[in-house]
Order: structure tokens, then C-alpha cells, then sequence
């Protein structure tokens, strides 16, 4: 028991593991709201595709010597934006063009971040994550971006469900899909942005969407699923931290196989759900039950 309690609160008289585990808590949270939506609407390759359409900014960021996740939430934003407009034309399908603007902004960034001196030792700590290297300006702009992604998802929650549920519907009932569309690309932008420097540009898709997707295999309802998901989120995150100090491995890379770990469980052992719980005639699953009624 004293052993334990020793290995929970050894690292705490590191300031650097004081805003690592800060910052995984909150990117573990944003993640898990977030990715409730993403996975429900099935938008993982959009959240592919801005990871790295914030490389740009980030570059940008990084030979300037300014705050690289304001910079890549601006690139970000700019990406997820130009998508929204973009994919308004019928004669484009949604994935050609974050393909195009995929390539096309990782391309930039790359252009703009070999003109700075120490290029190679810069990007792979945007590739796999830094966040025992985080600062406490760092820490800052994470906690005020994440609240404010935080306080969108509850303003906007209601619409975000309708336009997912049925977006003619929505439209008839005078949603404004496009703007709701808008607004939710540049939430996922800001939540990955945040968690960029916990897990890698490699990486954070995992963080956006395996808790969700293992919240989704534990309830039917989406209420339910945007609690469990962050708790999700969140847990995995400090438990892959504490597994990377007491073995020292990379940080990162466990905080995502803690993550799948999790998944792997849920899919197995859920109850209703799971492949081996799971009863052999089961009835059309209740999605979203809660919302539709």
C-alpha cells in the first residue's frame, strides 16, 4: 500500500509532471466531448485531415518563436473553414477535398518549418508529442482554448444531435446545417490543436476518438456517451502517463495504448454490447434513444 501511494505521488514534486498531467486531463476531456460527435457522424478521417492542416501554423509559429498552439489553431481553423465552404459544392465528394487540403497544408508546413535551424529535432516533436516538455504558457492556452470548446459543445449540443440525426429535417425546422457544420469542424480543429503536444500529430486522432468509441460501445444514449467518453479520455490519458514514468517509455505512445486498451475491453465486456456479452438475438439497437424521444 505505501509502495503504491509512493509511485502516485513521486512524480508530483516535478513541475513538469504537474503540467503534463494537467494538460492530458484536459486534452483527455475536450477529446471525449468532441469525439462523441466525431464518432457518431463518422468524421474521423475529418479529424485526420486537421491534425495535420494545423502543421502550417505551427510552423509558422515555431520560426517566429511564438506560442505554437495558438499557431496551429489559426492554421486550423483557416483548414477547417475553407472545408466547410468547400464541400458545399455537389460535384465534390466531402473526402476529396480534406484530401486535397490534407496534403496540401502538411506540404506547406513542411516548406515553411525546413527554413528553420533545428528543422529535423522540431518536427518529430510535433510528429510524437512532447508533454513532459510543455510550458506553463503552454498550460494556459490549453486550459482557456479548452474551456472555451467546452462551453461551445454545451451551447450547441442540441443542434449538433439534430443536424446528426437527420439533417433535411434540420434544415426544414430552420437549423443552419452549413454554420452548425462550421462551428463543429472548428471545435474538433481546437481540441486536437490542444492535444498535439500530449500525443504527436501520429497520434492524436486516437485521443479524438477511441474514448468515444468505446463510450459508444457502453450506451445507447448520447447523453450518457458525452460522460463517459472524457471519463474515458481523461483516465486513459493519466494511466498512459504514469505507465511512461514508471517504465520510462514514451509518453505518447502509452497514453494511446492505455486508450486502445480500454476499447479492447469495452468490446469485449460491455454489457449489451460486447462480443462476448453481447445476447445471440438482439434487438435494433436504441441509437440515440434518448434524443429521438
Amino acid at each position: 500500500m505505501t509502495a503504491a501511494f509512493e509511485f502516485l505521488t513521486a512524480p508530483w514534486e516535478y513541475d513538469f509532471w504537474r503540467r503534463a498531467l494537467l494538460v492530458a486531463l484536459m486534452s483527455g476531456l475536450v477529446c471525449g466531448v468532441i469525439g462523441s460527435h466525431v464518432v457518431l457522424r463518422g468524421m474521423a478521417f475529418i479529424g485526420d485531415a486537421v491534425s495535420h492542416a494545423v502543421f502550417p501554423g505551427i510552423a509558422v509559429a515555431f520560426v517566429l518563436g511564438s506560442n505554437l498552439v495558438l499557431g496551429g489553431a489559426v492554421a486550423g481553423v483557416v483548414t477547417a473553414l475553407l472545408i466547410a465552404v468547400f464541400t458545399q459544392n455537389r460535384r465534390l465528394k466531402e473526402d476529396s477535398v480534406i484530401g486535397i487540403f490534407f496534403a496540401a497544408s502538411f506540404g506547406l508546413g513542411i516548406v515553411i518549418l525546413s527554413t528553420a535551424p533545428g528543422y529535423g529535432g522540431s518536427l518529430e516533436s510535433f510528429l510524437f508529442g512532447s508533454i513532459l516538455g510543455i510550458s506553463d504558457s503552454d498550460v494556459v492556452s490549453v486550459a482557456v482554448i479548452g474551456a472555451g470548446v467546452l462551453l461551445c459543445t454545451a451551447l450547441f449540443n442540441s443542434r449538433f444531435v439534430a443536424a446528426t440525426l437527420d439533417r433535411e429535417q434540420a434544415r426544414a425546422v430552420g437549423l443552419p446545417v452549413f454554420w452548425l457544420d462550421v462551428v463543429l469542424h472548428v471545435m474538433v480543429t481546437l481540441a486536437i490543436v490542444i492535444s498535439l503536444q500530449a500525443v504527436g500529430n501520429i497520434l492524436v486522432l486516437a485521443l479524438l476518438v477511441t474514448p468515444a468509441a468505446a463510450a459508444r460501445l457502453l450506451t445507447d444514449r448520447l447523453g450518457a456517451m458525452m460522460l463517459l467518453a472524457p471519463s474515458i479520455g481523461a483516465g486513459g490519458s493519466v494511466l498512459g502517463l504514469y505507465l511512461s514514468y514508471a517504465f520510462d517509455l514514451a509518453a505518447g505512445g502509452l497514453i494511446v495504448l492505455t486508450l486502445t486498451a480500454i476499447f479492447l475491453l469495452c468490446w469485449l465486456f460491455a454489457p449489451r454490447h460486447g462480443l462476448l456479452t453481447r445476447p445471440r438475438r438482439t434487438a435494433v439497437p436504441a441509437v440515440l434513444a434518448e434524443e429521438k424521444s
